[in-house]
């Protein structure tokens, strides 16, 4: 199952998955936008289910749909996020955009996690495997990202807790942090986006199909091994280093 599968990294992680033989359930808010990311997938089995991850009868009703298709889930790419507030001062990002953003991609994250884990454990044979997507922002923040950043942070606290929680079961969870794959949340940063000493400047940026394929090789471990977590980034952005 691939969350925030209708565009960006989840729609190449869904096609990634589906090359590699996995049968994916594309879930996202817009029907129209997952048709889209189906409309590029190989012949295949697949099953789109709109969905709004903040709501936790949404997301049951997700994974009832999965069960029913498939009788059992074997992953999770707990994708969907939103970088909503991103820009604005700390002194100036009003409660209901920070609730927003903590609501996807924290609530969101959570309740994905916790009905895949109910259903990794219930199955026979037992476990799964979830895999969050964290961001670079889980280590160092950009300036004016505290909601997003503070997200990002929690997930891996997140991640660490059902790595732990999931041992008893065969459930393995592992994190992906990500740093500038061209899809459309990173545009701008090709044309300048602010930098922590005040400058703006462009910032290189990599293939998404090369996050995909991160996330293919973790997914296709047994469940007697896994990646607990993965930096993934375009090679020259200032992430590593004083600039």
């Amino acid at each position: 199952m691939v969350t925030g599968a209708g565009s960006g990294i989840g729609r190449s992680v869904a096609l990634a998955l589906a090359e590699a033989g996995w049968s994916v359930a594309l879930a996202g808010r817009r029907e129209e936008a997952l048709r889209e990311t189906a409309a590029v997938l190989p012949d295949g089995d697949f099953l789109c289910v709109p969905t709004d991850v903040t709501s936790a009868a949404r997301v049951a009703a997700l994974f009832s749909a999965v069960r029913d298709r498939y009788g059992r889930v074997d992953l999770l790419f707990n994708n969907a996020g939103t970088f909503a507030g991103g820009g604005v001062p700390v002194e100036d990002l009003d409660p209901e955009t920070w609730r927003a953003v903590v609501d996807v991609n924290l609530t969101g994250a959570f309740l994905c996690a916790q009905a895949a884990f109910r259903a990794m454990k219930e199955q026979d044979p037992q476990g799964g495997r979830i895999i969050n997507n964290g961001s670079i922002s889980a280590h160092v923040p950009r300036p004016h990202s505290i909601a997003y950043t503070a997200t990002k942070h929690a997930m891996t606290g997140l991640t660490k807790s059902l790595s732990l929680d999931g041992r008893p079961y065969r459930i393995a969870c592992g994190q992906i942090d990500i740093g500038n794959a061209a899809t459309e949340m990173t545009a701008r940063m090709q044309t300048g986006i602010l930098q922590a000493d005040g400058r703006l400047a462009p910032e290189p940026v990599m293939d998404a199909a090369d996050v995909a394929a991160t996330v293919v090789h973790m997914a296709g471990l047994p469940l007697e091994a896994n990646v607990q977590f993965a930096t993934v980034m375009a090679t020259t952005m200032p992430y590593i280093g004083r600039g």
